[in-house]
């Protein structure tokens, strides 16, 4: 028997208000994230969206009249409290909050950059996509569908999902059988999410004599390829410098990421001593890209060795470092980097369409 209209309505409005609550929650984990946040206040929102998501909206519906939003498993009063005023079409009074911080901070970094503030916004519209990211699979704090569902959100194209190389075990690097099993899991979300595109990739540890930490072959299948040094940072400048252009060399490597290794924030740590100059030049002549990382507590490379980059010729990638989907929305800070430099679209690779950008990593 067909349901009455008003019956059918009904049924629809409740599943827009359930949608609503959902984002609204999604939304403040996303700005908790962007504003470094302790990871454990934004998966407490991110976690109860899922829940909710989860949840006929009859059963949601109920639970609201009922005042019984608690009773959900991971769904506590506070987030309870986002459910029920979204729901009802309310202005969250936390999420406002958010939202005007986050706009108060970018107010204040565009103002810090005077005349540069324009080419920034600029260049960030220009973005297309992010080459450097991590899911839950490594050391990042959310699945890859939830990567993907910010970088739509910020209007990109495409996002490449980087997780560790098996070397870093302390950031559950990924084995060969593991990514080979992420690999499938990108190309079913390529199927569902088309004509976005997320791009298959790994940031691979450069190990001490300048080899990759990965098969040969599997690197190969990758759309990018972020090379990084994670250990022995301190090693001697000469020694380091080999080590560097031995993985800027090798065929597989697109993007060289975070070269120094610095922490500017927390657990500090000095940057590492290579010849800069040689470097950046094999990146030039090897048609890999220098990473702009917008990571806080990274923003590498430092300024005097970015100059060096751009009188090298380097090509460049303004890549967040994200390990949770508010951190995507770090570019602009990379980008106020970058116009300090003079770098435009041209040479940051990842404002080129997909197809472009694909020409250059499988070549």
């Amino acid at each position: 028997m067909t349901p009455p209209v008003s019956s059918r309505a009904t049924g629809a409005d409740d599943a827009q208000r359930r949608d609503r609550a959902v984002a609204a929650l999604r939304r403040v984990a996303f700005l908790l994230e962007r504003a470094q946040a302790t990871s454990y206040r934004s998966e407490a929102f991110r976690t109860a969206a899922s829940v909710v998501e989860q949840q006929t909206p009859a059963r949601v519906a109920a639970l609201v009249a009922a005042g019984g939003l608690t009773e959900l498993p991971s769904v506590g009063a506070r987030t309870a409290g986002v459910v029920e005023l979204a729901w009802r079409g309310k202005d969250v009074p936390y999420l406002v909050q958010l939202e005007r911080e986050l706009g108060e901070s970018v107010t204040a970094a565009l103002d810090s950059a005077g005349a540069d503030a324009a080419a920034a916004r600029t260049l960030r519209d220009a973005l297309r996509g992010d080459l450097h990211a991590h899911s839950d699979a490594s050391d990042g704090g959310a699945s890859v569908q939830e990567m993907l569902l910010a970088a739509l959100e910020l209007g990109h194209e495409y996002q490449a999902i980087t997780d560790h190389s098996p070397r870093l075990t302390v950031a559950n690097g990924l084995s060969a059988a593991r990514l080979r099993a992420q690999l499938d899991q990108v190309a079913a979300l390529n199927r569902a999410v088309t004509p976005f595109r997320v791009l298959t990739g790994i940031e691979v540890d450069i190990l001490d004599d300048g080899t990759l930490d990965q098969d040969p072959d599997l690197l190969g299948e990758l759309d990018v390829v972020v090379a990084s040094v994670h250990s022995k940072l301190r090693m001697d400048r000469a020694a380091m410098t080999r080590r560097m252009i031995a993985a800027v060399r090798d065929p597989a490597t697109d993007v060289l990421g975070h070269c120094t290794g610095r922490r500017l924030l927390g657990r500090e740590r000095p940057q590492s001593e290579f010849d800069a100059r040689a470097v950046f030049a094999a990146c030039a002549e090897n048609g890999v890209a220098v990473e702009i990382n917008c990571r806080p507590d990274r923003l590498d490379p430092p300024h005097d060795l970015l100059a060096l980059a751009v009188e090298a010729g380097c090509d460049f990638a303004i890549d967040t470092d994200a390990h949770a989907p508010g951190q995507l929305d770090w570019q602009l800070t990379g980008c106020l980097r970058a116009v300090r430099h003079g770098i435009d679209s041209a040479r940051v690779v990842n404002t080129w369409p997909v197809e472009r950008l694909l020409a250059r990593t499988h070549a």
